[in-house]
């Protein structure tokens, strides 16, 4: 499908002018982004909703965006006919199951997409009441995929592909709930050139980066600023897809092709980071990279001067033994790690730090030595999560081919098809470790994220921004990011989780407050070099 036009219709939507006086009056586009559990307020937009909002016809009207991190689904709202579209991965698949069932029991038509069901694209019709399964991108499917329901047959499964960066569509943000996010989120590239043991990424959405045009980011990015977003993470699956080192390889070989098609690519990203900067001086941005960037100064100082503030980097591991555990080699270790750490700070980038801990060569003094290093390295925010063995990666093959056939069970489910088990039965730790038992790996997780997340560190890392006001958000934030998105499955586990839940609702909307900006309803797209 032809990407829509701002405010107006594609071709598609011309020649399907002609069959809406046959629709039914009352029939209503869903979009479903299932949650078990709602805070009234988010951190970041779930730009896949808005994406396929752009992508529903106009002349159906605008489709019922539903993000259940704000709030439940209410099922009164959805009638006989209705398309149903709810995107899952793996952590919320089982809700959005639920969802669907009781969707399709009222006659509505229910489509499942998302990495889970690009994954298992027969899991949905077992568990979830589907009718349809869209594999890969939606983007130019989706429209399609209403038409085949509005005629009464649509096809089992649509394959998406993967598409180029000139066919991604602009999201709606016109339809986004203002005051419940705190950031706004846009996508520049997808594809990560990578092979890391224990992401899906490279294999789901390939190893090719695939890159939008500066302008198309740049205009979302000016729609978002008008709406009073100051901060917006470039939901990218790596904001650096060619290194310095790609580069230099590729120079060597006597056919220049790769090295012209990975130069263009480096070319894109320096001309995006220049228009960034020439945005409102109060815009900040947030993205995901590779380690390796602290390698190419010049990449860092141009992502200073966009203003990208924070990166969240795959730091993982600790240890060389850690490393080699997860195909991330290409990482350093110890000292040499925290050096190259600071090399983001000292170019005014912040590190959210992400590391893995449950892998085979981890050894209780590992979580002691990754606690001091994230002080050593001063990084700004970090999240310390337990190995899991997610569909579509390598860590997941590997656990499920040695299993076989004898997989234990919990309530009925194998333990390989962990997220179909009720989520207050599955286990946390999935893969026996060699010397720690999964208490023993779950307690001491905790404890890193304990330590790290003490208050008078906290307020020592919150210097990082100038004014007192500034302070005290970073805090807010950190702690609210640590109730979030500490689930070692001690701090999520009954009275906690209950309590992390209230702390959480009662921090979110003050904190959408402070994220905020003044609108800029007459801001324009700046002028070209």
């Amino acid at each position: 499908m032809l990407p829509l036009c701002q405010g107006g219709f594609d071709i598609v939507d011309v020649l399907r002018q002609s069959q809406s006086a046959k629709l039914p009056n009352s029939m209503r586009i869903h979009l479903i982004n299932p949650s078990d559990v709602s805070f009234g307020a988010a951190v970041i937009t779930p730009r896949w909703l808005y994406v396929l909002a752009a992508a529903t016809p106009r002349h159906l009207g605008d489709p019922q965006v539903v993000d259940e991190t704000l709030e439940q689904l209410d099922f009164s709202t959805i009638a006989a006919g209705d398309v149903i579209g709810i995107g899952i991965h793996t952590l919320n698949a089982l809700r959005g199951y639920e969802v669907g069932r009781a969707a399709r029991e009222k006659g509505a038509f229910v489509v499942y997409g998302g990495i889970h069901a690009s994954l298992f694209p027969d899991e949905p019709f077992a568990h979830g009441g589907a009718h349809a399964v869209v594999k890969g991108d939606g983007d130019r499917v989706w429209g399609q995929v209403i038409d085949d329901c509005i005629a009464g047959g649509p096809k089992a499964v649509y394959d998406g592909g993967k598409i180029e960066g000139g066919s991604m569509i602009s999201a709606r943000w016109d339809l986004l709930p203002r005051d419940k996010y705190m950031i706004a989120s846009v996508q520049t590239v997808r594809g990560c050139p990578k092979h890391c043991s224990f992401c899906s990424v490279w294999r789901t959405d390939g190893q090719k980066p695939r890159v939008r045009a500066s302008d198309a980011v740049i205009e979302e990015l000016v729609e978002l600023r008008r709406m009073g977003f100051r901060f917006v993470a470039l939901a990218d699956d790596n904001f650096y897809p060619v290194t310095v080192g790609d580069l230099r390889m590729a120079d060597r070989r006597e056919d220049k092709t790769t090295y012209n098609r990975l130069k263009a690519i480096r070319d894109e990203r320096f001309e995006l980071m220049e228009q960034l900067a020439k945005l409102p001086s109060d815009m900040n941005f947030f993205t995901q990279i590779t380690m390796e960037a602290a390698e190419d100064p010049e990449y860092l100082d141009a992502m200073a001067k966009a203003r990208i503030r924070g990166a969240l980097v795959g730091i993982e591991a600790v240890t060389p033994e850690g490393l080699k555990d997860i195909y991330k080699d290409f990482n350093l270790a110890g000292d040499a790690l925290a050096e190259r750490l600071q090399e983001f700070k000292k170019r005014g980038v912040h590190v959210l730090g992400s590391l893995i801990f449950g892998l085979p060569s981890d050894r209780p003094a590992t979580f002691e030595a990754t606690a001091a290093l994230a002080q050593k390295a001063n990084i700004t925010l970090a999240q310390f999560v337990m190995l899991t063995p997610f569909p579509g990666t390598l860590d997941f093959q590997k656990w499920e081919e040695s299993v076989a056939d004898n997989a234990p069970t919990i309530d009925g489910v194998p333990v390989t098809r962990h997220w179909l088990i009720p989520k207050h039965l599955r286990p946390k730790v999935y893969t026996p470790h060699p010397v720690m038992s999964a208490d023993e790996i779950r307690q001491r997780t905790q404890g890193v994220w304990d330590e790290f997340y003490r208050l008078p560190l906290v307020w020592e890392r919150a210097k990082c921004v100038k004014s007192l006001k500034s302070r005290v958000a970073f805090v807010m934030v950190s702690k609210l990011y640590r109730q979030m998105y500490a689930n070692t499955g001690i701090s999520t586990d009954s009275a906690r989780s209950n309590k992390a839940h209230r702390m959480t609702r009662l921090m979110a909307r003050p904190l959408v407050r402070l994220f905020a900006g003044a609108p800029m309803p007459t801001l324009q797209v700046p002028l070209e070099s």
